[in-house]
């Protein structure tokens, strides 16, 4: 079988070098991969007692149109959602269009001229920042009289307590905490350290709204951070809850009030939730749902791949290959843009659509540099489809995600490494 194996990788470009030394650093990773099959099937039992608590049917995949008014398949998802997230409510909708308008509609429907947005976690992701007003834009929060203040990390990436009760103010209405690191090198945070965040917060002030940006951290873990306090937890469905097979979407589940406050946003007040057809994407939801779980333990096999090799050869990774994970994504930090855009174009050349695409750094709406991307996806911008994409900037970093299956992700890797080893920007030789 190996020889086969063999084979069949080198027709798809990747040398016996690059072979051999991958097929190394696999067979130490077995004990690790089992772990994360364990959760995936736990994740995977909860997704499938919430579809038959709610009693999916094949009533809930036929399409509305119009107003979308009694139509049972997106109430009913809606429910699932809710007892998969331990939420008191949901709104899952194919008219959200992407994880920052998702952000936006649950930030916007919640803040009101005069209050206070914080982040104990430092700098939001990049997207956000016109969204709050840290970078001036058309309709951001700050053209609405609402403030906003930060509190970074220390230095070890741990939550600085004393200034973030210092920040905390009789205007502070809503607390924002983003679960994965962005473009950023910091640790991911775990849903137990969520909690601990978020209590104690509202040991400060109890009714402050805590918001957890979920993006990349669905189904990574056993729970979620709606298990451990947060108000509301907001996510995109071309990443992980999607599994690959929402076209487009997004969801916040959360407290009751704080869900009703984004659907009226959403649509209009007065309507709030009882409008929004499904518009035939509905069926993909459910499936994309049901197969999240698996989905998920196949991209982050991917993601302890990447780490463990690319630590091997002397770079920076974030986490790196022994932590603990706590969302989907891996940081590589080159600090040579060559190396950066090699990785990128390895992990395009091995994609499924658009493998013979080169891909080039551009100016991307929403970000203060150029940025590189590589995805050759079924859904365009799917990043829980095999992807990479970085800012092009110190540190040079390349930020790794997906993979509908485990070895489509591992292919990725080993195209990468192939491009950056045709090139000579790296040395595998006697490494393993």
């Amino acid at each position: 079988m190996r020889d086969l194996l063999e084979k069949y990788y080198e027709e798809l470009g990747i040398s016996k070098d690059v072979f051999n030394f991958t097929n190394c650093i696999e067979k130490n990773l077995k004990e690790r991969f089992e772990k994360i099959d364990s959760i995936a099937e736990l994740n995977q039992l909860k997704v499938i007692k919430a579809m038959q608590k709610n009693k999916v049917s094949a009533e809930c995949f036929n399409m509305s149109s119009g107003y979308g008014y009694d139509d049972i398949g997106r109430d009913t998802l809606e429910k699932v959602y809710a007892d998969c997230f331990k939420a008191e409510d949901a709104l899952v909708r194919p008219q959200i269009t992407c994880g920052t308008h998702a952000l936006a509609l649950a930030l916007m429907s919640n803040l009101r001229p005069g209050d206070e947005l914080l982040s104990p976690v430092g700098k939001p992701y990049d997207t956000l920042e016109e969204v709050i007003g840290i970078r001036k834009s058309k309709g951001s929060l700050a053209e609405y009289g609402i403030t906003y203040k930060q509190v970074d990390l220390l230095e070890d990436g741990s939550f600085d307590f004393e200034n973030i009760k210092k920040s905390i103010n009789e205007k502070t209405k809503m607390v924002t905490i983003q679960r994965s690191k962005g473009y950023q090198t910091r640790p991911t945070l775990s849903v137990d350290q969520i909690g601990e965040l978020i209590s104690f917060i509202k040991g400060i002030k109890p009714d402050v709204i805590c918001m957890v940006d979920n993006c990349y951290g669905e189904f990574v873990e056993e729970k979620e951070p709606t298990e451990v306090g947060a108000d509301m937890i907001v996510g995109s469905l071309i990443k992980n809850p999607g599994g690959g097979l929402a076209p487009i979407g997004g969801y916040i589940a959360g407290k009751k009030e704080c869900v009703e406050n984004a659907a009226f946003r959403l649509t209009s007040p007065g309507l709030g939730k009882e409008v929004g057809a499904s518009l035939g994407v509905i069926q993909s939801f459910y499936q994309g749902l049901f197969l999240a779980p698996v989905v998920v333990s196949g991209a982050l096999k991917g993601a302890i791949f990447a780490a463990n090799i690319y630590e091997k050869l002397g770079f920076k990774v974030v986490p790196n290959g022994t932590e603990s994970r706590h969302d989907i994504i891996q940081a590589v930090e080159f600090r040579d843009k060559d190396k950066m855009i090699a990785f990128c174009e390895g992990i395009q050349a091995a994609a499924p659509v658009d493998s013979f695409v080169t891909p080039e750094p551009w100016a991307m709406p929403g970000y203060d540099s150029d940025v590189i991307m590589a995805a050759g996806a079924f859904v365009q911008g799917s990043s829980i489809e095999l992807s990479a994409d970085g800012p092009i900037k110190p540190p040079y970093a390349v930020y790794f995600q997906g993979g509908l299956t485990w070895y489509h992700a591992k292919l990725g890797i080993m195209m990468s490494l192939q491009k950056l080893y045709e090139r000579k920007l790296v040395n595998i030789d006697k490494v393993c």
